[in-house]
């Protein structure tokens, strides 16, 4: 009898065990981006530039992310993703450093705490018709004057994100502690987001502040920007628009730096498999001594044939320009060498 109990017991366990497993989901998962590239401009004699290069359509990365059924509709959830510069096979930063972070999900929506992307770079993502393309992109942020970048705020450490996803709109909110003792002001960033979609249309609305560490002097630099964008579908063919106006107050007493940034685009699937996208990124610099300003422009094109859901290739081109001798080039984070940059690339994706 006593066996039989222990028997019983022990097939308890195991139905237990499997029913934990069974509510427990974590998977891996990343995207492996290379291309073939050519540059016209890939130093500052002017030199011509051929080279395998990590990030064609978008930048490559690995991660792990998983959720818990904790019962009554509420989840645990975590996230951890690293970046790879797969041409090297070194990290692109720190192990974990786009997101690192744990949380809770149910019907009043999901939020985590720790290091992951802004609410600004989630929100707008969709509405970029290049995909934040680390060559042939400026919707995150765009070679201005000098070293001014003037883009939206892509990640942050020390954060609470919030986000609800209702029926045809969608909301969300950053915050991200300064830490910085005796100054909670100093550091912090704060985003707003909401959008909105129904059938063919959508539009967003994003609006951020991001306090810099503190100077010398007491006080921190402090940038503000606002992003507005939408898209409209008539069949095969995607229409996109965004807008975005960049503020920042310097710590230094300096002028305050402004500009205002203005992308275009079309995707059209032209046969199946095929994919077809064109976008122009411009941007007007402001405060900036007469005859020194940038200005600066890209022009990106890209061809895509889909072997999969998983892999596509794609034949991509780009064209940027600025004004009054500024430098810069079509990525997003290479420098620039001259006032104007070509290039070229073919490239292969892979997720899993």
């Amino acid at each position: 009898m006593m066996k039989k109990c222990l028997s019983a017991s022990a097939l308890l366990c195991l139905a237990a065990a499997g029913q934990a497993q069974a509510q427990t989901n974590v998977s891996i998962y990343g995207l492996i981006d290379a291309n073939v590239s050519y540059n016209n401009a890939g130093d500052a004699s002017g030199g011509k530039q051929f080279k395998v290069n990590s990030g064609g359509m978008n930048t490559s990365r690995f991660g792990f992310r998983g959720t818990e059924d904790l019962g009554n509709g509420l989840k645990a959830v975590f996230q951890l993703e690293g970046g790879v510069i797969l041409d090297t096979g070194a990290s692109d930063g720190d192990l974990f450093g786009r997101q690192a972070n744990v949380g809770l999900q149910g019907d009043f929506g999901r939020i985590v705490g720790g290091r992951s992307y802004s609410t600004s770079y989630d929100f707008i993502l969709p509405f970029d018709p290049m995909g934040y393309a680390p060559q042939y992109s400026w919707a995150t942020s765009a070679g201005a004057t000098g070293a001014r970048k003037d883009g939206l705020l892509t990640t942050a450490s020390n954060l609470l994100k919030y986000q609800y996803d209702g029926q045809g709109y969608k909301l969300g909110a950053t915050y991200a502690f300064g830490e910085t003792a005796g100054n909670t002001s100093a550091g912090a960033k704060y985003v707003l987001g909401a959008s909105a979609f129904d059938g063919p249309w959508a539009v967003v609305g994003t609006y951020e502040q991001n306090n810099a560490a503190l100077a010398a002097n007491g006080q921190y630099d402090q940038s503000k920007a606002f992003q507005l964008a939408g898209t409209y579908s008539v069949g095969e063919v995607k229409t996109f628009v965004g807008y975005r106006n960049y503020k920042k107050s310097l710590a230094s007493g300096a002028a305050e730096q402004q500009s205002d940034m203005l992308w275009l685009g079309v995707s059209y699937g032209f046969a199946p498999n095929w994919n077809l996208t064109g976008a122009y990124y411009t941007q007007n610099i402001k405060n900036v001594a007469a005859g020194k300003d940038a200005d600066p422009s890209l022009l990106s094109v890209r061809v895509k044939y889909a072997f999969s859901k998983r892999t596509d290739l794609y034949v991509a081109a780009g064209y940027a320009k600025a004004k009054n001798g500024q430098l810069t080039g079509v990525s997003r984070d290479d420098a620039g060498f001259a006032n104007s940059q070509s290039s070229g690339t073919v490239g292969i994706q892979h997720r899993f």
